[in-house]
């Protein structure tokens, strides 16, 4: 997971925003299964959760928080390639983005005061407390596949406008700490009276992405955070 967080942090500097989302799609597939394996192993324990969250505060806080630098300003009209000259090409010092396009670095805290809360958290074994921060990295990794495959001029229009990126920017910190609990999609059995509203949401969300393919991400999050606020409202567990 921290390897390919690390690969993708080096390709969302460089810009290379689809191939970034595709490092962070595997980091995010081996930050879901190494509790599996862990424990299939017999080597769960407390280093292991916290690497996890060591891991996740770059995979899934750094990256998605350059990503967002990275969309604003281009949206804002800067470059968006500017980390990517050499000292030799620039000798004196060159920021080359606009200021406003930092706002992006609110997701990396956010996400490091969520993880760091997590790991004190004993009401979250089952469930989470605020967004779970792969689910807010797929929602903003969502972007820039949007913008690569699916770019339709009247959807570009509203989600890469800078104050749309910004209010998103705000929006996604504040749910990566909101007191909402949000259910778990890992199974601790097969039956479905104790997972029914699991596989209700799996279902929609392949139904999603069937019909509308990247537009899908982040519909399916935006629902995800609906779902559970019903669920945590209806005290479901």
């Amino acid at each position: 997971n921290l390897l390919s967080g690390c690969i993708a942090a080096i390709l969302a500097v460089q810009n290379h925003l689809v191939f970034a989302a595709i490092f962070v799609g595997i980091g995010i597939f081996f930050d879901f299964f190494d509790g599996f394996f862990a424990r299939m192993l017999g080597v769960a324990g407390e280093l292991g959760t916290q690497l996890d969250s060591m891991a996740d505060l770059v995979t899934s806080g750094l990256v998605p928080g350059i990503v967002m630098v990275q969309l604003m300003a281009q949206a804002l009209g800067g470059s968006a390639e500017a980390f990517v000259y050499s000292w030799e090409e620039r000798p004196s010092f060159y920021f080359g983005l606009p200021l406003l396009a930092l706002i992006g670095l609110l997701i990396p805290l956010a996400s490091a005061y969520r993880l760091a809360k997590f790991n004190l958290d004993t009401r979250q074994t089952t469930s989470f407390i605020g967004l779970p921060t792969p689910a807010n990295t797929i929602l903003i990794l969502s972007l820039p596949l949007i913008q690569a495959y699916q770019h339709l001029p009247r959807i570009s229009f509203y989600l890469f406008n800078p104050w749309f990126l910004i209010g998103l920017t705000i929006f996604c910190s504040i749910m990566l700490n909101v007191e909402l609990r949000m259910f778990s999609l890992k199974f601790k059995g097969w039956g479905f009276k104790e997972n029914w509203f699991r596989y209700v949401f799996l279902l929609f969300a392949v139904i999603l992405i069937a019909s509308l393919q990247f537009l899908a991400l982040p519909l399916i999050i935006f629902s995800y955070m609906l779902f559970s606020a019903i669920l945590d409202f209806a005290n479901v567990e």
